[in-house]
């Protein structure tokens, strides 16, 4: 028994390392192992979780570490991942935000992107004393929003020089995803849980319809699939809100 009590929380110390891990590989401008790191760290982060409930060991301490936990890989490099691909257009001398006397507010664009790691550390301390988030979400949690924004690089590297990838390389149209992350993460909107605490289709019917339109889309699209997945989500959330207040 003593075994199983430690078990989620080393499984959320798995997706710290993992947040850890991507930092590192921002810093060595290895975006898409970042990418990676962060998949597996949300991978663990759902999992912490669902092994908590298994074995009835939920507690403050695994609360307190699974927010601590999502702070890095969820708050800490999706920021950085912003400040890095701004910070890579103003030092391109093929750039034309390359940092120059007429470009000089290049110099501090990047620092913005931190905007999203305030916004997320912000959400995940309302999300530990919000009563009303144990069965959905009050805004966008920070796994699909770094998700998002883990996903700009690899569109980039995807569609080099097709309209989706010369998005991802003008800095105003980053520096509008970063506002709009910031402010959706923490918006009074109420979506619904991906986390299937129980395998009845009754029950979490949306929520499996929802993961195999996903995975269908991201075969057909790729990359590109994933911000119009995080924009659905919200979408869907948004019209199921209407219906339910109808009825």
């Amino acid at each position: 028994m003593q075994i199983k009590k430690h078990i989620p929380n080393l499984i959320t110390l798995l997706n710290l390392t993992c947040g850890l891990l991507a930092v590192i590989a921002i810093f060595r401008d290895q975006e898409a192992e970042a990418f990676w790191f962060v998949c597996l760290g949300i991978f663990f982060d759902f999992w912490d979780g669902f092994f908590a409930r298994k074995y009835n060991v939920s507690g403050d301490l695994g609360l307190q570490l699974d927010s601590l936990a999502d702070m890095v890989t969820c708050g800490v490099v999706p920021g950085l991942m912003i400040f890095k691909l701004i910070e890579n257009l103003q030092i391109d001398s093929t750039s034309p935000y390359f940092l120059t006397e007429d470009t000089w507010y290049m110099g501090f664009v990047p620092y913005l992107g931190f905007l999203i790691t305030l916004a997320s550390c912000y959400r995940l301390a309302k999300f530990n004393i919000d009563t009303r988030q144990t069965d959905s979400f009050i805004g966008l949690p920070t796994p699909a929003n770094a998700m998002f924004i883990m996903s700009l690089p690899m569109i980039r590297f995807s569609y080099e020089d097709q309209w989706a990838g010369m998005l991802v390389k003008n800095p105003f149209i980053l520096l509008a995803i970063t506002i709009i992350s910031a402010y959706i993460l923490n918006a009074e909107i109420p979506l619904f849980s991906l986390k299937i605490k129980e395998f009845t289709w009754a029950k979490y019917k949306m929520q499996i319809l929802f993961l195999i339109g996903s995975l269908f889309s991201f075969s057909l699209l790729g990359f590109v699939a994933i911000p119009l997945i995080i924009i659905s989500y919200v979408l869907v959330s948004l019209i199921s809100n209407k219906m339910m207040a109808k009825e």
